[in-house]
């Protein structure tokens, strides 16, 4: 997996202690990005699977997050990281720029979304960001509760 850092005990992308993965490479290039330099998918350094697991596994009491870049551009390398995580009883969030909807849309991205629990969605907008919101730059982002949103019958999208 291309990694461009890994952040331990932030309190701002998510909710409690997290440690945070920013994934390289990003398709949507948001204007006043707060890491443009995760647009270029050739930036950071690969990583295994087990590296970045023993990286988090080192502080114990933290969450984890997927950031980036968009984190779905390595969903099929991300999927196994996500399920042993989540057997070690992590709880994990994860930003992107695209649409919940969109992503149902390809088995591999519903393969990750099966193993997040919070899904911030939507690219951000400079035009409405809001500084007051909690976990999400933008009034047109949403903070998603995935477990709840995938088992909804009538595919409606519940929020965390």
């Amino acid at each position: 997996m291309r990694v461009l850092d890994i952040l331990h005990d932030s309190i701002v992308d998510g909710k409690g202690l997290r440690t945070v993965i920013f994934f390289a490479g990003c398709p949507h290039f948001c204007q006043a990005c707060h890491n443009s330099q995760s647009w270029n998918r050739e930036n950071g350094l690969e990583w295994t699977e087990e590296a970045i697991f023993m990286e988090i596994m080192k502080n114990e009491l933290t969450n984890v997050t997927f950031s980036g870049g968009e984190p779905f551009l390595q969903s099929r390398q991300i999927i196994p990281l996500a399920q042993r995580l989540k057997r070690e009883g992590k709880n994990i969030w994860c930003y992107t720029g695209y649409q919940y909807e969109e992503l149902t849309q390809f088995p591999d991205h519903v393969s990750l979304l099966n193993e997040i629990d919070v899904l911030v969605d939507g690219k951000f907008d400079l035009t409405k960001r809001d500084l007051s919101l909690d976990y999400k730059g933008s009034s047109n982002q949403r903070v998603i509760n995935v477990p709840k949103s995938l088992k909804n019958q009538q595919g409606k999208i519940i929020l965390a």
